[in-house]
């Protein structure tokens, strides 16, 4: 059976062509997270909210749906949690996120450690 890579689009190409075209003057303020050698969801939804502010309700929530984490990022966004003593509503909050989805990841995550 053969696995099927599934591939991602390369974010950092796709922010360098955006900065570049239509958004110069942000480039100083975005560079130190385009110099990473790769970009996690978190740093992705940086460059997104400072490259194009704050978003209409309607667009947050249809962007919001369309969101995938992988481990790497479910273990920062919760060290970013217990870092900063926040609660999982507060956390929701912050990344825009269901409580539910923090409560499972939190499950899934002390459950591995364990």
């Amino acid at each position: 059976m053969k696995k099927c890579k599934i591939e991602v689009p390369n974010y950092k190409r796709i922010f360098e062509d955006i900065i570049k075209m239509k958004y110069p003057y942000k480039e100083k303020e975005c560079r130190n997270t385009l110099n990473k050698e790769e970009l996690s969801s978190l740093d992705i939804i940086n460059l997104n909210q400072k490259i194009f502010g704050f978003e209409s309700p309607k667009t947050q929530k249809f962007n919001q749906a369309h969101r995938s984490y992988n481990k790497e990022d479910m273990i920062a966004i919760l060290e970013y949690q217990r870092k900063n003593k926040l609660n999982n509503s507060q956390l929701a909050i912050h990344f825009k996120m269901s409580r539910n989805t923090i409560a499972k990841w939190r499950k899934k995550v002390l459950k591995k450690v364990q």
